[in-house]
């Protein structure tokens, strides 16, 4: 008897069903996102996490945290978690901001959530006066290499067997500050880019 066929991989949108809401997580949100948030996460990790863990990031900085809601039913289809902390590694310290997760629902891949995200993710740590923001990413994961490179973010170092499954990842690292301190750099989101939701 042969086995049945393997399970097609689950449609993309053509088309958003309507403009995303795009909001940052709060406390009161818990019970309503949090098992959503596990769920969407945890599909596409290269190792698990605790409930722990997702709450270490979200009870301390939850106001650096986003969400993308299906405009229908208010469903969580995409995610993005940081933090950001004082780093003394450099001197004088710098104001560290991390990249922990970021996932958007497979269906909605393709639509420009994640580079949306990143963005409030960036401009909320470049608020809070961070001087760069770091992330790990797994090696093979091209897609997420292009959007944060796309972002201005460069690979830093190869952190070999980095995750528990044994692969390998790069540290990216955008810097926040200019070698000028008079000179900004304005990582927001342009007018355009906000009414037509992004690529």
């Amino acid at each position: 008897m042969a086995a049945p066929a393997p399970a097609p991989p689950p449609a993309r949108l053509a088309e958003l069903p309507g403009e995303l809401n795009y909001i940052q997580y709060e406390h009161s949100l818990e019970a309503q996102y949090l098992p959503a948030i596990r769920a969407l996460i945890s599909k596409d990790l290269s190792e698990p996490y605790s409930i722990y863990v997702y709450r270490y990031f979200l009870y301390q900085w939850g106001h650096l945290c986003y969400m993308a809601l299906d405009p229908v039913d208010s469903s969580l289809v995409g995610v993005i978690i940081c933090k950001l902390e004082p780093h003394a590694s450099h001197s004088p310290s710098t104001i560290r901001g991390y990249i922990a997760m970021l996932a958007v629902s497979s269906a909605y891949r393709g639509h420009g959530i994640a580079t949306a995200l990143v963005r409030m993710a960036i401009d909320a740590m470049a608020g809070r006066h961070a001087d760069e923001i770091v992330l790990e990413t797994e090696e093979s994961n091209t897609p997420a290499m292009r959007l944060y490179e796309r972002l201005g973010f460069l690979r830093s170092k190869k952190l070999h067997r980095y995750y528990l499954n044994g692969s390998s990842a790069y540290r990216l690292v955008l810097s926040l500050k200019a070698d000028d301190p008079d000179a900004g750099l304005d990582y927001s989101l342009s007018d355009h880019e906000e009414a037509v939701g992004i690529s």
